[in-house]
C-alpha cells in the first residue's frame, strides 16, 4: 500500500465516521472532502469540483424541477390520492402498491427520476394518513433500486455492464435479459419491507417542530363566518348582465362578491372580481353578505340569480380553497388605515383583498365591520386569491400579516395546467426509453418545457432543486477518481483473483458479488460496475465459463446499493425527507443485501448456464 492510498483511505474513513455520528451535516462533511481532497496531491482542485459539471448531477437537479412540475400542477396529488384511496386505511397494501408502481416506472426510466417524482407523492399521502415520511421514504429507495434490476435501460450499470459485452466482442443482453432476476427481487423486497419498516422509528423533523399555523376552518369559526356564504348564478334575465361591478355598489351594502367563475370553451376559470369587471350570463358568484337584515332570497328574485349548493359542508367556500384563501393581518403603528372605516380603507383595490373579519383584543367583529375605524394592533382577517396573500406577505404596506393558514402548503399554482405537465412526464419517458438523446438532455428538454407550458417558473423551478443531496454527492465522487489513481481498486482486484481464482463459479460468483456491492458502499454503482465488469469477464475466461452468469452478478451487485445513504443518489435523495441516519440504512440495507446475494447466486447460474 501507498502512502497516497493511505491517506486516501483515511480520508474515506474520517467522512464515514462523521456520517455515523451525525456530526456536522452530511453535505458538510461532503463539502469538507471537497476542500480537503486537493491538499492530498492526488486530485486536483478542478477535479475535485468535477461533479459539479457532471451528467448525473445535472440529470438530478432537472429532475427535481420535473417532479415540482408534477407537484405544482397537482399530478403528483392525484397519483397520491389515487394510491393512497386504494390502499384505503391498510398501511401495509399503501407499501405494496408504491413500491410496485416504483419499480414498474423505474424499469423504464432513471431510477433517479422516478424517487425525484415520487418524493412529494410519498410526502403527500403522509400528510393526509399521518404516516411518519420514514416508514416510506426507505421503501421508495428500495424500489427503485430494485427496478434497476428489472430491464437493460432502467440504470446506468446495466448499460456499463452489456458495453463490456460488445468489447469482448460477444452479443449484449437483450432488453428484458435481467427480469427474471429483478422480478423475484422485487417481489422480496416488498415482503422484507413490509416488516423492515417497523424498524425504522417515526422522527419528527426538527426544521418543523413547533410550527403550528391555524386552519381556514379554524378562522371559520373564530370570526364566525358559517352561514354567510351564498353561491349564485346569473341567469339571462338578469339585469347585472353587462354591468361593471363599480356601478351596483354591492359592498356598502354588505355584500361581497368573493370570486367569479366563468364558463370557457374548454371549461370553467375562476376570476378575480375588480371595479371593472362586467358580468355575464351563467357568471357563478361567490357572495359574501354581511349584514344580518339582507335577504338572499329576495335579492336572487330582484336580480334573477339562481341559488347554487356549496360543494361541501366545510363552510366559507372552502371547497375553492384551491383559488381562494385567507390570512391574517395586523394593523402597525404607521399605517393609513389608522382611524380609517374598514370600507374607507379601500383594501380591496390596493390588495386584491376583502376584509371579512376584525379581531380586536379577543372581541370579534363580523356583521357591522364595514363601519369600524381601524386602531393599531387591530387584526384583520382577509379572503381573496392565493396570488394576492402571497403578495401582500412579501410586501406588507399598511399591514403585517400575522398568520398564513396551513392549507397554503396544499394550494396548487398552476392547476390548470396538469394536463400538459404529464404529457411532458411521458414525453420525457418516452425520450429516455428510446435512447434518442441522452437522459440529461431528455430532462432538461423536460425543464424547458415545464416552462413553456408555465407549470414551473423561475423561481420555483430554483427553489425545488434539493442542493443538499446534490453537494453530497458531489462531494464523495472524488473518492472514485482517487482510489482509481492510487492504485486501491488494482490492489483490491489483484488479492480477489488471487483469493477465488481456484474456488468453485458459485462461490466466485458470490465473492464478485460482495467485492461490487462492498465498493459500492463508498463510490458511485456506475464507476464500480466500470471496474468490476472486466474482472468478472477475466475471471469467467480464466474458469473457461460463459461470461453472461458474471457479467450478470455485477450488474445485480452494482444494483444492490442499500447500505448506506451515499450507496446511490437514490438512497441519498429520501434522506432529508426520511430523516434517516447513515445507520437506518445499514440497519434494513445490509439483510436485504444478504438476501439478495443468495437469490442472486441461486438464479443466475441456473438461468444463464455456466458452460
Amino acid at each position: 500500500m501507498t502512502t497516497d492510498l493511505a491517506i486516501v483511505l483515511l480520508l474515506l474513513a474520517a467522512a464515514i465516521a462523521m456520517f455515523i455520528a451525525e456530526r456536522p451535516r452530511m453535505d458538510v462533511v461532503a463539502m469538507i472532502m471537497i476542500v480537503a481532497m486537493p491538499f492530498t496531491g492526488i486530485i486536483s482542485i478542478n477535479e475535485a469540483l468535477a461533479g459539479f459539471s457532471d451528467s448525473n448531477i445535472v440529470l438530478i437537479a432537472a429532475l427535481f424541477v420535473i417532479g415540482e412540475g408534477l407537484v405544482r400542477t397537482g399530478v403528483a396529488r392525484r397519483l397520491g390520492d389515487w394510491l393512497n384511496a386504494s390502499a384505503g386505511t391498510s398501511e401495509t397494501r399503501l407499501l405494496v402498491l408504491l413500491m410496485v408502481a416504483v419499480g414498474g416506472l423505474g424499469a423504464l426510466m432513471s431510477s433517479t427520476a422516478v424517487v425525484a417524482i415520487f418524493i412529494p407523492v410519498v410526502l403527500r399521502i403522509c400528510g393526509n394518513t399521518g404516516t411518519p415520511p420514514s416508514r416510506l421514504m426507505m421503501p421508495l429507495s428500495v424500489a427503485a433500486l430494485v427496478s434497476g434490476m428489472l430491464t437493460l435501460v432502467a440504470t446506468a450499470p446495466n448499460l456499463v455492464v452489456n458495453a463490456e459485452l460488445a468489447r469482448h466482442d460477444l452479443e449484449g443482453f437483450r432488453f428484458f435479459s435481467f427480469t427474471p432476476f429483478g422480478l423475484p427481487v422485487l417481489v422480496l423486497a416488498i415482503i422484507y419491507m413490509v416488516f423492515a419498516r417497523k424498524m425504522l422509528a417515526p422522527r419528527q423533523d426538527d426544521s418543523s417542530a413547533g410550527r403550528r399555523r391555524p386552519s381556514l376552518q379554524t378562522w371559520i369559526d373564530q370570526y364566525r363566518l358559517a352561514d354567510r356564504e351564498y353561491r349564485v348564478r346569473v341567469t339571462p334575465e338578469s339585469p347585472l348582465v353587462g354591468k361593471r361591478l363599480e356601478e351596483l355598489s354591492l359592498r356598502a351594502a354588505g355584500i361581497n362578491i368573493v370570486a367569479i367563475v366563468r364558463n370557457l370553451r374548454l371549461g370553467t376559470e375562476m376570476i378575480r372580481p375588480v371595479s371593472q369587471t362586467e358580468l355575464q350570463v351563467d357568471d357563478t358568484l361567490l357572495v359574501d353578505v354581511r349584514a344580518p337584515e339582507i335577504e338572499m332570497e329576495a335579492l336572487r328574485r330582484k336580480f334573477a340569480l339562481n341559488a347554487l349548493p356549496l360543494d361541501d359542508d366545510s363552510g366559507y367556500f372552502t371547497d375553492s380553497r384551491h383559488e381562494i384563501g385567507m390570512v391574517e393581518a395586523i394593523v402597525h403603528n404607521e399605517s393609513t388605515l389608522i382611524d380609517r372605516t374598514v370600507l374607507a380603507a379601500r383594501v380591496r383595490g390596493e390588495h386584491g383583498l376583502t376584509v371579512i373579519g376584525l379581531r380586536r383584543g379577543r372581541v370579534v367583529h363580523g356583521h357591522g365591520l364595514l363601519h369600524e375605524k381601524l386602531r393599531i394592533g387591530d387584526t384583520l382577517l382577509l379572503v381573496g386569491f392565493w396570488t394576492d396573500i402571497r403578495r401582500l406577505h412579501a410586501e406588507g404596506g399598511n399591514m403585517v400579516v400575522l398568520n398564513m393558514p396551513a392549507e397554503l402548503d396544499d394550494v396548487l399554482p398552476a392547476a390548470s395546467r396538469a394536463p400538459y405537465a404529464l404529457a411532458v412526464l411521458l414525453f420525457v419517458v418516452g425520450l429516455m426509453v428510446s435512447g434518442f438523446v441522452p437522459n440529461v438532455q431528455a430532462a432538461l428538454i423536460g425543464c424547458l418545457l415545464m416552462g413553456l407550458f408555465r407549470c414551473v417558473d423561475l423561481n420555483s423551478a430554483y427553489r425545488s432543486i434539493n442542493w443538499k443531496s446534490l453537494i453530497l454527492i458531489v462531494g464523495m465522487m472524488p473518492f472514485s477518481v482517487a482510489l482509481q489513481r492510487t492504485g486501491g481498486v488494482d490492489l483490491a482486484a489483484d488479492g480477489l483473483v488471487a483469493l477465488i481464482g481456484g474456488a468453485g463459479p458459485r462461490v466466485v460468483m458470490a465473492m464478485l458479488f460482495v467485492i461490487t456491492a462492498g465498493l459500492g458502499m463508498f463510490i458511485s454503482n456506475t464507476a464500480t460496475a466500470v471496474l468490476m465488469a472486466p474482472i468478472a469477464l477475466a475471471i469467467a475466461g480464466d474458469l473457461q465459463a460463459s461470461p453472461y452468469p458474471f457479467a450478470m452478478i455485477v450488474a445485480l451487485a452494482a444494483s444492490s446499493a442499500f447500505m448506506t445513504p451515499i450507496s446511490s443518489p437514490v438512497n441519498t435523495l429520501v434522506v432529508g425527507p426520511g430523516n434517516y441516519t447513515f445507520g437506518d440504512f445499514a440497519l434494513v440495507g445490509v439483510p436485504f443485501t444478504i438476501v439478495v446475494l443468495i437469490v442472486s447466486v441461486l438464479l443466475v447460474p441456473w438461468l444463464l448456464p455456466l458452460y
